[in-house]
Formats: structure tokens, C-alpha cells, sequence
């Protein structure tokens, strides 16, 4: 999706090191070490085998201008290669020293931070408010009820009253232009905990499972199988930034975003394949991903999708098609029994639950990272 931490798998063994900060060399910790060093890239090759049918999105070099200070965390092709390794580096740093029980490292001391949640989450909301106290901040959790952001108040006034008040806003929302309005307002850091069009949080805290648990990130083969969603948004534009094998394995008319598979072919960073046979996509997998077939504000079609995804459930055959060396991974809540069966969530080869454990301390690198601590 281990550091310090237990899960089905046994991981490879990490590089003992100290910090480099003056407040962390107190306590030993892990770093990734050669997991994160540079590797030769992944041409792309082939072409887009599906048109997309998702519609246009507005990139936020679009639609802002420039903040002065501290960028926002809204997308990964945001940020360079080497920015996103550091950050997965700090956040295998700062979790071991999380687990290891140490508590003097309190970067977020005296700050606050607006939690700002038009789509309900347990883990969003439990890994940012637990993250950012554990590092010594106080986070306020503003539920769907308590803004109504864009119809009791206008997005630039939420933005610029909330910037008052905290120093850092994460916000988990429905549009992806209600995010790049929020950014563009607020005088603080914003970060994106989710839109409709991407999840650039949950890929930080994948790419670190990975690392964990393969050994890599960088020459390694995701498989994506399911609905061209959100996640697989996220996947494409990481896959502009760092070269891997990417693979999207997704019913015909449930093709991610085609700007966005273009965005990533173009980079010429990674290998990118669009497919609709899950059976020949996951073959040498090193993780085999998935997610719900209706998302969140997609329940009324739940049936219709359940008929138009047969054949793309993650089962024991696919596993054992994809190989022994594959993981199993799932950005939760899973609904067991539709996209994957209960056998694989349970398996030994499944790192579900260290991923969603790593949402919370991808999320305190990206912190750190915005605040400059």
C-alpha cells in the first residue's frame, strides 16, 4: 500500500537512519533509501484503446492566480518528481517515529486547521484531525451541514473568513472547480481531500504502501480494475510525475477522463494502457487496485453499474491470474461480494489496511510540506 507497522504481508526490510531535523535526531526511525532513488523511465507505447466520456475539467493553472507563499496541495502534477519523493520520504520518517510512541516532535504547535466536508468520510476525517493533533495541532471539523459552502456562502468569502481563523484548510468536496475556488480565495494553504475529479491524498498514501510493501514505486505495475473514476484520475496524473506501468482495466463507457490519460501519455514519464479485459490487464501486476462502482452521489445507478461491471470483480482467479508476487489494494469503504470478494480483502497477499492507515501520515508529509515545518 511495512514500517513499524503489522499487516498481512511481510515487506522488505528498511535502512535504519536518524533524522536530519535537530527536533527528530532523538528518535530513530526508517528511511526508504534505495525504495525511492531515481530509475530509468517507462515510455509510454500503444494507444488509448476507448474514448473518454467524463467532461471537461478546468486545471487550476486555468482558473487561479498565483498565491503568494505557500502552494496548495490540489493535484500531484502540481509538484515535481522530486517534491512527491520527499514527501513520501518525510512521511515514512515521521510514521515510524508516530509508532514508535515518541511525541516531542510538535511541528503544528498553536496552529489550526478548517476541515471543510460537503462529502461525509471516516478516514479523511479521522486520518487529517488525528494527524494534525498527533503533531500538536487542533482540527475543526466543518460538516456538510455547518457551510453549505457555494449555496449558504459564497466559496470566496468561506475562503477568506476560514483563512482568519486557521492556518491550513483541507476540504473534501463534490466539484472540482469548488476546490480551485477555495484555493484561489484563501490567503492559507488549501488541500484538496477529494473532488469528483481527483483524490491526490489517497494516491500519496498508495505510492507509500507501495514502497512498503514492493519495495519501489518507480518501474512497478498498478492495475487499476474498475471505474474509470477519481482514483484512477489521481493514478494518471502521479504516472506524469514518476515512471511506472500504469493500468486502467474499466468497462466500455466507464473510461477515465481523456484529457487527463493524454495529460500522462504526454509526459512520457510512464507506461499507460486503457483496457477493457481485466484478465489480460492484470497479468504481472505488482498491485491490483480497486474502488466501489458507484461512487458517492452515484447510489441511484448502483444496480445499472452492477450489471454493466460484470466480469470486472476482483476474485481469487483474478489474483491468481495477476500472479504470486500481486497485492491487493482498496481506498475503502469496500462493498464486499460486488467489486471484490471478501477472500481477497482477507488474503495474505492484501495491504488494505496498512493503505488506509498510510492515508494519515502521507497526509502529515503533505502537511509539513505546505507549512514549511
Amino acid at each position: 500500500m511495512a514500517l513499524l507497522i503489522s499487516s498481512l504481508s511481510s515487506p522488505p526490510a528498511a535502512t535504519a537512519t536518524y533524522f536530519s531535523d535537530p527536533t527528530l535526531r532523538r528518535s530513530q526511525c526508517f528511511s526508504l533509501g534505495k525504495a525511492i532513488s531515481s530509475q530509468p523511465s517507462l515510455m509510454p507505447r500503444g494507444r488509448i484503446s476507448c474514448q473518454a466520456t467524463a467532461p471537461t475539467i478546468a486545471y487550476p493553472s486555468q482558473n487561479r492566480e498565483a498565491k503568494s507563499g505557500p502552494k496548495d496541495f490540489l493535484q500531484i502534477s502540481d509538484f515535481d518528481k522530486d517534491t512527491i519523493l520527499s514527501m513520501l520520504k518525510r512521511a515514512a520518517e515521521v510514521k515510524a517515529l508516530i509508532k514508535s510512541g515518541d511525541r516531542s516532535f510538535q511541528p503544528f504547535k498553536g496552529k489550526s486547521m478548517a476541515m471543510i466536508f460537503a462529502k461525509p468520510s471516516m478516514r479523511t476525517r479521522v486520518s487529517f484531525e488525528t494527524g494534525f493533533f498527533l503533531l500538536g495541532g487542533h482540527a475543526i471539523y466543518l460538516g456538510p451541514d455547518d457551510i453549505q459552502m457555494g449555496k449558504r456562502e459564497e466559496t470566496r468569502d468561506v475562503a477568506r473568513v476560514l483563512s482568519g481563523y486557521n492556518d491550513i484548510i483541507m476540504a473534501r468536496v463534490f466539484g472540482h472547480q469548488d476546490i480551485l475556488d477555495l484555493a484561489k480565495y484563501a490567503s492559507v494553504p488549501v488541500i484538496n481531500g477529494l473532488t469528483d475529479y481527483n483524490h491526490p491524498c489517497q494516491i500519496m498514501a498508495d505510492a507509500l504502501t507501495i514502497i512498503e510493501h514492493v519495495g519501489h514505486i518507480e518501474n512497478t505495475k498498478v492495475v487499476y480494475v474498475g471505474d474509470g473514476n477519481n482514483i484512477v484520475h489521481s493514478w494518471l496524473l502521479l504516472a506524469s510525475i514518476l515512471p511506472f506501468h500504469f493500468v486502467c482495466a474499466c468497462p466500455r463507457g466507464f473510461e477515465p477522463d481523456e484529457k487527463t490519460v493524454e495529460k500522462a501519455r504526454s509526459a512520457g514519464i510512464s507506461k499507460i494502457e486503457i483496457t477493457n479485459d481485466p484478465k489480460e490487464a492484470v497479468k504481472g501486476a505488482d498491485a491490483v487496485y480497486s474502488d466501489v462502482w458507484a461512487s458517492m452521489g452515484q447510489k441511484d445507478e448502483a444496480e445499472y453499474r452492477k450489471q454493466r461491471f460484470q466480469g470486472f470483480q476482483v476474485d481469487e482467479a483474478l489474483m491468481e491470474i495477476a500472479g504470486p508476487q500481486a497485492f491487493f489494494m482498496h481506498c475503502l469503504p469496500a462493498e464486499r461480494g460486488v467489486e471484490v470478494t471478501d477472500g481477497v480483502m482477507e488474503a495474505p497477499k492484501s495491504i488494505v489496511f496498512p493503505q488506509a492507515e498510510n492515508r494519515m501520515h502521507a497526509q502529515n508529509a503533505i502537511m509539513l510540506h505546505l507549512l514549511g515545518a
